[in-house]
């Protein structure tokens, strides 16, 4: 049976809302950065404009799209290599309770190893090179994904699963209509959470280990020519995408997965 007409009508309302709200959010930033700026009267403070006209200028030559592209691919290889394989083990740790106890305090020591230190060896032992670039990246996520999944795994319905033997639902049945619903929201809450942690650690990556493309070398470049208007152009370029894998792809897809919930 479809929903009432009144229930469209109040979630179109609301997402109208939350839209108007962030719009006006961001144009009281936009203003407040404008007004501070033209106040301080510094190079080092510059004002919006300033940085949208960097922005258009490195866009008009091409450089921004070519960073952006690179350092996108980047985030994304380490995102899904950490995604895979923090998931996999936080299931593993979390359905037995002996690796748990085992695994814990591993998972605690890499959780507060600082991202630095984790960087700095993966450059020392393994070279400069897009492999080391990636997996010093997600060695990072890991844990992360780790104990986000290991939870979902605790969390898993006794009685569910009960109750799919008894039907006999069989292991893929019970994989596919009880197991992976209960854990799909611990996935994506870590996918969001992720993403956003990931492309910070990127920008380190490309900045101190001397890779000649992507988002972090600009930054790091300009910082070295003391350009604050190249910084926060190429900071607010990459911010945008990922606000629109954010707003487009993961949002959503928490909400679907949410969905059997009440």
């Amino acid at each position: 049976m479809p929903p009432p007409r009144k229930v469209t009508s109040a979630g179109y309302a609301g997402s109208l809302e939350r839209l108007a709200w962030t719009v006006a959010s961001l144009g009281a930033f936009v203003a407040l950065w404008g007004l501070v700026a033209w106040y301080a009267g510094s190079r080092h403070l510059p004002g919006p404009i300033d940085v949208v006209n960097v922005l258009a200028r490195e866009a008009a030559s091409g450089e921004l799209w070519k960073h952006l592209w690179i350092t996108l691919v980047r985030v994304t290889l380490a995102f899904t290599v950490a995604m895979f394989i923090g998931a996999a083990i936080g299931l593993a740790v979390g359905v037995n309770r002996t690796a748990d106890k085992f695994f814990d305090s591993w998972l605690i020591l890499l959780l507060n190893l600082p991202a630095l230190v984790i960087i700095a060896l993966c450059y020392v032992w393994f070279g400069t090179t897009e492999a080391t670039a990636v997996t010093a990246v997600a060695i990072n996520k890991i844990p992360n994904v780790a104990v986000q999944m290991r939870e979902g795994a605790r969390a898993l319905s006794k009685d569910l699963a009960e109750m799919a033997e008894m039907y006999g639902f069989g292991w893929w049945r019970t994989l596919r209509h009880v197991t992976i619903p209960q854990l799909a929201p611990f996935f994506a809450a870590a996918a969001r959470s992720g993403l956003a942690l990931v492309w910070k650690i990127v920008l380190v990556v490309e900045a101190l280990g001397g890779h000649p493309t992507g988002v972090g070398h600009q930054i790091h470049t300009a910082f070295g020519n003391f350009d604050v208007p190249m910084i926060l152009a190429y900071a607010l370029a990459f911010i945008i995408v990922i606000q629109i894998v954010e707003f487009g792809v993961l949002q959503p897809l928490q909400a679907r997965v949410n969905k059997w919930r009440r």
